[in-house]
């Protein structure tokens, strides 16, 4: 049987980054408003540190998307220009 913190972990993964923010702007807004017990506070902030990881993840991910993108994009420039760039001058 999976533990609640194995399934919160696991419902945490699955969500998309827009989802992931805007939950992390409620639990800031939770935290900066206060009026929470201690121990309110602390899962409220273990929560957000989850949830900015994935957060971290998915803009870590986009970024590697871009520099493979602009890898490619950079290497076929290249390789145009040690050829002549295939046009007739």
């Amino acid at each position: 049987m999976t533990s609640e913190v194995e399934q919160t972990a696991a419902r945490t993964e699955a969500l998309g980054y827009e989802q992931a923010r805007d939950e992390l702007i409620e639990v800031v807004r939770r935290l900066e408003a206060g009026g929470t017990t201690l121990e309110e506070s602390l899962a409220l902030w273990e929560r957000g540190e989850e949830l900015a990881k994935v957060c971290r993840r998915w803009l870590e991910g986009a970024r590697a998307r871009l520099d493979a993108a602009l890898a490619e994009e950079t290497a076929e420039e290249s390789g145009e220009q040690a050829s002549g760039g295939g046009r007739a001058e």
